[in-house]
């Protein structure tokens, strides 16, 4: 039976793909942003809160990959990557979900031969694989989603 896989695009738009144990692949982005009369950390436990969702809706989850950034346009960027960075890997700890960061050159070369590539390139790239992605959030999740199966056929 396949594992069920959770591809992230973390941030405050959090791109997201899924592979069910059917081989299905399901496919979106999820906003993060905070609300008028919200505090800091909400945005943060909504995020939890929908993962709580996907692990139920699917099933159980299996294995969770995630976009490794280590450089960021502007430090509340960095600062949001942060913190739900630090929400998912204790999230994945809390459920003994194994999970795994892919740095951003990896999937940029896996899905389009450049590591460079601009988002252009990756919603291409994406869409030339039969989906429509709504943005290059989605479109980044997709890539990530497929070079983790590649991983698991090596």
């Amino acid at each position: 039976m396949t594992r069920t896989l959770l591809a992230l695009d973390l941030g405050t738009t959090t791109g997201w793909a899924l592979r069910t144990p059917d081989r299905r692949i399901v496919s979106g982005t999820q906003s993060f942003k905070p609300q008028r009369f919200e505090g800091g950390g909400m945005r943060f436990l909504r995020f939890v809160r929908w993962l709580d969702e996907l692990q139920a809706l699917s099933g159980g989850l299996q294995h969770l990959a995630f976009e490794e950034v280590r450089r960021h346009a502007s430090t509340d960027a960095a600062h949001a990557y942060g913190g739900f960075f630090g929400q998912l890997s204790a999230w994945c700890e809390q459920h003994a979900i194994p999970y795994h960061g892919v740095p951003v050159g990896t999937i940029k070369r896996h899905a389009t031969g450049k590591g460079n590539a601009n988002k252009d390139a990756m919603l291409t790239a994406v869409r030339s694989w039969g989906y429509a992605p709504a943005d290059d959030n989605e479109a980044d999740a997709l890539a990530l989603l497929h070079w983790a199966i590649a991983q698991e056929a090596r």
